[in-house]
């Protein structure tokens, strides 16, 4: 589909890729510990390598928040990403929850990620997505140490509520969460019933009918006048990874369903909006 076909190609959306594998995810966090990661065989690289095809197919530019822990085991892929012209942000350095840790450990979780894909790609870091979007009401404080690091932006405040994440009462388009320059650009949400639904892909975006989803970002658009945001992990265009044991039913629902239709469905998203890095389409 050409660019003139695409859904008011007047917006431009962001396009995002939380990179990290299939088993540092939240969803395996009770089965599977971090000092077990490097006994897991790695997918990651593949994985983001066909996202990165996929974007030059389909002529989409996109932000990869990137693991530090991913970054130094894979420097060639952090390398192909900044190669594409995308932009390079970081996921920090393990994916340990902001909520889970102190200002200090937060400020040298933002010091040592930085340090290494700034080092690795050869590019400036100027956002920042948090593990499991794990900035909310009680972690405020977070912004301030995002701002005096340097950072431009976060996006992590997801305006839903969900178990593991959420500030529903959250604006749902880019704020100053703080009195100084950071601006936070929380993820898509769609109101419909007097509440915020989610619209910005991952697990929703796999669960929901295709139909669904295009018609949630289509009234963004229409009624917001608002780019989106999408988001997804490299993990989850890959069907034949390795199942984790263990899991609790809502857990292996979670992280396994439908991952083999999630490749045709993002061809065909990538193919009917139009799709930008997150710094291009929220700063200029």
């Amino acid at each position: 589909m050409s660019a003139a076909a695409k859904t008011d190609p007047s917006i431009v959306n962001a396009m995002s890729v939380d990179v990290e594998d299939y088993f540092q995810v939240e969803a395996l966090s009770g089965v599977v510990t971090r000092a077990e990661w490097d006994s897991f065989p790695r997918r990651v690289a593949a994985n983001t390598d066909r996202l990165i095809d996929l974007f030059a197919e389909t002529g989409a530019r996109a932000t990869f928040f990137t693991l530090a822990w991913v970054a130094e085991r894979h420097p060639d892929v952090v390398r192909r990403i900044v190669a594409g012209g995308h932009e390079l942000a970081s996921h920090g350095l393990d994916h340990t929850r902001v909520d889970r840790q102190t200002p200090d450990l937060f400020r040298a979780d933002l010091k040592r990620s930085r340090a290494v894909l700034e080092d690795v790609g050869g590019v400036a870091i100027r956002g920042y997505r948090a593990a499991s979007f794990s900035i909310g009401t009680r972690n405020l404080w977070a912004f301030d140490v995002l701002e005096d690091e340097g950072y431009a932006y976060s996006s992590s405040i997801y305006p839903v509520r969900h178990d593991l994440y959420g500030m529903p009462d959250a604006p749902r388009t880019p704020f100053k969460p703080r009195s100084g320059k950071l601006i936070e650009i929380p993820l898509t949400t769609v109101r419909r019933f007097g509440r915020n639904l989610p619209c910005a892909g991952g697990g929703y975006f796999r669960l929901l009918p295709y139909w669904l989803s295009r018609a949630n970002l289509r009234r963004v658009h229409r009624q917001d006048r608002s780019a989106c945001i999408f988001y997804l992990h490299p993990w989850e265009i890959d069907p034949d990874q390795p199942r984790v044991e263990g899991l609790s039913l809502k857990s292996r629902f979670r992280h396994y369903v439908n991952l083999g239709t999630m490749e045709s469905r993002l061809r065909r998203l990538l193919n009917e909006f139009a799709w930008d890095r997150m710094d291009r389409v929220f700063l200029g």
